[in-house]
């Protein structure tokens, strides 16, 4: 099993756990010192995903490679074109490149009229013509960094010429899309041959409508109608086809407008971000990753169902840009019932970027629980325990 690791990603350790319970021998890939359960490394530029492919596929020279698997955004195209080298199941290279470019994955969804935003791609001086409020995003990031909702036509350049500073690119493009008003869910899926396989549909119970995009709580099973489930899982699988996704896992994030309509805001090819994935286990306790790797490897998928009893994660913010002192209360937080883990993945004394500059959470809270209501409820009385310390004089509750 070749993963492809980057060096900034949260998911090394459960990638790592999840081949070993496999018995699969581990090749890394990864721009830096390899994670410390790895057997074997191979030093990549995940900038350079055809030279890094090519980097892989020397080593399969030296031990065959029976999967490359890419668990985070920017190894996703390196794994495809190495796989597709090594004659191994993978998405097509020029697929894995529309995910990884807002615009180019707009137009395939607009070109067989997939339902999503109305958009448009704005070059040099360009200013938005759609109708207010619009949501500006950078072409190229994950994670909500970057993306900011504008309401008056007056805000516009100064947030364009902001997202260009984030990016590091006077003259980068930018995305412009019409905001969507409504709840939001996301999905992971596997495909398999070409057919979506949903594995599981998050609610997020805290509506996202901006400025900026801060994720919190994710929730399973989610409670949406019926009817409303199949439409979100029949038009992520019309997105995956329009894109030319066949294989592997995929997460997406649609919303149901005022109206009704499922609206599709994005697609990824690759399983959910942060530690997310651990509020998801399947069949007799098989984690996502697990899941993956047996996919990836050829190896029988035996249950698919998610655990029947609700499950949901929330993902901590970073309240101000600043230096972290100390994020007191773990053991408060700990103690609500239905809490089953907090993960803090920011060290004392690091200095964090709070979004839209940001890419990143202080940590992660997990609960279990009868329903979703009762996983929502333990999950905001054990946030509201904790206290995150910055710099040296500020505190603010979480």
């Amino acid at each position: 099993m070749l993963l492809v690791l980057p060096t900034t990603t949260y998911r090394a350790a459960d990638f790592l756990r999840a081949a070993q319970a496999l018995g699969a021998s581990v090749i890394v890939a990864t721009e830096d010192e390899p994670p410390l359960l790895a057997e074997r490394a191979v030093r990549v530029d995940l900038d350079d995903p055809e030279g890094a492919a090519a980097a892989m596929v020397e080593r399969d020279d030296q031990l065959a490679v029976d999967a490359v698997v890419a668990v985070d955004d920017r190894g996703v195209l390196p794994a495809a074109h190495a796989a597709a080298q090594l004659g191994l199941p993978h998405n097509p290279p020029d697929a894995v490149a529309a995910t990884r470019d807002k615009a180019e994955l707009r137009t395939r969804l607009a070109a067989v009229e997939v339902s999503q935003p109305d958009f448009e791609v704005l070059r040099d001086d360009e200013l938005p013509s759609l109708p207010y409020p619009l949501v500006l995003k950078p072409l190229d990031r994950s994670g909500s960094t970057g993306v900011i909702r504008v309401d008056d036509p007056a805000e516009a350049p100064a947030v364009i010429a902001r997202i260009r500073r984030i990016v590091g690119d006077v003259d980068a493009r930018v995305l412009a899309e019409r905001f969507v008003a409504g709840d939001e869910v996301s999905v992971e899926g596997l495909l398999r041959d070409g057919t979506l396989e949903v594995l599981a549909v998050f609610d997020k119970p805290d509506r996202l409508d901006g400025p900026y995009f801060e994720e919190t709580i994710y929730v399973t099973p989610s409670r949406l109608r019926p009817a409303a489930l199949h439409e979100v899982a029949r038009v992520v699988a019309e997105a995956c086809r329009a894109i030319g996704l066949t294989e592997g896992p995929v997460h997406a994030e649609a919303r149901i407008d005022d109206a009704g309509r499922v609206v599709l805001i994005e697609v990824a090819a690759r399983s959910i971000g942060g530690l997310c994935s651990r509020a998801l286990t399947f069949g007799a306790g098989v984690s996502l990753e697990e899941l993956i790797l047996r996919h990836a490897l050829g190896l029988p998928l035996d249950d698919l169902e998610r655990a029947a009893d609700a499950s949901g994660v929330m993902m901590l913010p970073i309240p101000r840009s600043g230096t972290l002192l100390e994020v007191a209360g773990r053991d408060d937080a700990l103690a609500v019932p239905g809490v089953l883990g907090l993960e803090i993945t920011v060290p004392p004394g690091r200095a964090v970027r709070a979004l839209p500059e940001g890419d990143r959470y202080l940590g992660f809270l997990f609960a279990r629980g009868n329903s979703p209501e009762d996983v929502v409820a333990a999950l905001r009385e054990a946030s509201s325990r904790l206290t995150v310390r910055m710099d040296d004089v500020s505190e603010r509750k979480t």
